[in-house]
């Protein structure tokens, strides 16, 4: 059914038919070094960055660059709970069911996705903006 790594590894990318859906980022991820959890090409870039004590990220603003987008990538921290959730693939397929716990999180890349809580949760999500209301997204 998925063409992931295994559940519950630090980072798991879930794919299928060569195509990633989804990451799972589990919150025990603690990396020595900064790292990026997104290849560059992607829509949404995601990566831990790692500063050690007395060090800084230097002062810096972003170009007002022009992108293109296709799609809505999202990211999800589960700030407390816990939930399930369902990653789907572009033909609204079931492709992989996952726990996610306090401090775990998701990376939406494409295809759709549904949760269900397993006890009380909240959800911290970011994604592109702005949002269309109702265009924005279609239940299924």
């Amino acid at each position: 059914m998925t063409e992931s790594a295994e559940p519950n590894e630090p980072v798991e990318e879930i794919s299928a038919q060569g195509r990633v859906l989804a990451y799972i980022v589990r919150a025990d991820l603690d990396p020595s070094a900064t790292r990026f959890l997104t290849p560059s090409d992607l829509n949404l870039q995601a990566g831990l960055v790692v500063v050690a004590e007395g060090e800084r990220i230097a002062r810096h603003d972003h170009k007002l660059l022009t992108r293109t987008v296709v799609g809505t990538a999202e990211a999800i921290f589960i700030r407390k709970g816990r939930c399930e959730v369902d990653i789907y693939n572009g033909h609204r397929e079931l492709i992989a069911t996952r726990e996610l716990r306090t401090g775990d999180m998701t990376l939406f890349i494409e295809g759709g996705h549904g949760f269900r809580a397993i006890e009380n949760t909240v959800l911290f999500e970011i994604k592109q903006g702005p949002y269309l209301g109702l265009d924005d997204k279609e239940r299924f």
